[in-house]
């Protein structure tokens, strides 16, 4: 099975190095802004010239936004814009004016209602001082070296990695991998190296088939496996909040930069906030080794995994909960199991974002029409059963994986969900083995369960 995978390295440079890279990601940021400027200049233009009533095709000559018109455009210009153009490779330039050309694509296509999603907005100029320093290769000499510590990159030369690179090593050796790019990016005060490889992955079986689990992700614990396994949850950024708040009182402190009055910041500023980017970057590699971690886990035993369609985004909407949802990474946990799983020969379903996995009993059926947020056991009525709410809602998402074989594709509804919750005290039909409840009464408005749930755990 051939893939698109990342091996991402970090990088120890020499301060000549450093500010080689430094010079490349900013020529890709001039590139960038230049054509950015004359795609603006040309559409005003044209603009203005038909307030004058000027027929159209009298109008200014328009401006393609291909990567190849940006290109031809940037060369007959660079040496009157960029007269040091020759110091820096031509792939520098060539990331700015790519990064324009996907970016207009996505602005016109969000637009015209051909890009699905939140509306993208008009790009914007790369600021000097916010932007991330990035620079991509794709032509050259793109290589790991023999003693697997050192990587060759076009005019940068030969880069000393901080750690050794036998994975990829190994793969390019046998003639399973082929190494597309090379990203250099400075993240955190630190520079990495990212290559984007065509891997020819070897097929493989998880550890246990048929295996079905269902995932409820959470606050108090970051998950909560059908199976009874509770996945306590380690709140970094919350763990790291005494340390990030002193580090900002003491940058505020110095002297920073003031872009109205031209003000360069002191020595002292900029040591403090690269303190404090330290301790960012900490707080984010903790959280992202924890989950690659626990996905690739549940990849490699289970045959099938069940998650919730979790509005996120919503989610981040919410004053009170916001921190606590950027900090567990809901939305990179489902990221990471849906091409974990392709990869280990098991799947990935996803439940309805309407069905109410915290509400319905995983015994018998019965949904309650509405569930409190302090109940942390849910008590059926019907049956008497008596759980603990997160491993109920995870024994439902389980069930589902039945509902899933029976329509065949498309999100998971589950026990008919039709975004109406039923009523307290009306029993579903009875689930058999292999099938799922058909019962879609109900006459109560729609109720997502997701969030109340996550307020109770923040609680």
């Amino acid at each position: 099975m051939k893939t698109i995978q990342a091996y991402r390295y970090a990088l120890d440079l020499t301060p000549r190095q450093e500010r080689a890279a430094l010079a490349h990601a900013g020529a890709a940021r001039v590139a960038h802004n230049w054509a950015l400027a004359r795609v603006k200049a040309v559409m005003e233009q044209r603009a203005a010239e038909r307030t004058y009533g000027i027929p159209d095709n009298q109008l200014t000559e328009s401006m393609s936004w291909t990567l190849a018109a940006l290109r031809r455009a940037w060369n007959e210009a660079k040496a009157e814009v960029a007269p040091w153009w020759a110091e820096c490779s031509k792939e520098a330039y060539n990331t700015g004016l790519d990064a324009l050309a996907r970016a207009l694509k996505n602005w016109n296509d969000s637009r015209t209602g051909k890009r699905k999603g939140r509306p993208v907005g008009f790009p914007r100029f790369k600021s000097r001082r916010r932007t991330t320093p990035s620079v991509r290769f794709t032509t050259g000499t793109i290589r790991v070296e023999p003693d697997r510590r050192h990587v060759v990159l076009p005019r940068l030369g030969r880069l000393k990695l901080h750690e050794s690179a036998r994975k990829l090593a190994r793969r390019i050796e046998a003639g399973t991998a082929r190494i597309m790019s090379a990203t250099v990016r400075r993240d955190g005060r630190r520079w990495y190296v990212s290559f984007t490889v065509e891997v020819d992955r070897a097929e493989r079986k998880p550890a246990r088939p048929d295996s079905v689990v269902g995932v409820d992700v959470g606050i108090k614990h970051l998950a909560v496996l059908s199976t009874g396994e509770l996945v306590a949850n380690p709140r970094h950024l919350q763990a790291a909040q005494a340390r990030l708040r002193t580090l900002g009182r003491a940058m505020a402190r110095k002297v920073g930069p003031d872009r109205r009055t031209g003000r360069r910041p002191s020595n002292r500023w900029q040591r403090a906030s690269a303190r404090l980017g330290r301790a960012h970057a900490r707080v984010a590699n903790l959280r992202r080794d924890g989950l690659h971690k626990l996905t690739t886990r549940l990849a490699r035993e289970h045959g099938t995994i069940v998650v919730e369609d979790l509005n996120v985004t919503g989610m981040l909407r919410n004053r009170s909960l916001a921190r606590h949802v950027a900090d567990a990474g809901f939305a990179e946990i489902r990221r990471q199991l849906a091409y974990k799983t392709e990869w280990n020969g098991g799947r990935l379903l996803a439940a309805d974002r309407w069905y109410p996995s915290s509400k319905t009993c995983s015994g018998c059926g019965t949904a309650k029409a509405k569930l409190a947020l302090f109940e942390r056991e849910y008590h059926c009525e019907a049956c008497g059963l008596v759980m603990d709410r997160d491993r109920n809602a995870a024994a439902n998402l389980a069930a589902l994986a039945a509902g899933f074989d029976t329509a065949g594709s498309g999100p998971v509804a589950g026990r008919g969900a039709d975004r109406k919750t039923r009523v307290r005290g009306q029993v579903a039909a009875k689930r058999q083995p292999g099938t799922a409840s058909a019962d879609k009464t109900g006459t109560v408005p729609p109720q997502d369960g997701t969030l109340d749930r996550m307020l109770a755990r923040a609680s």
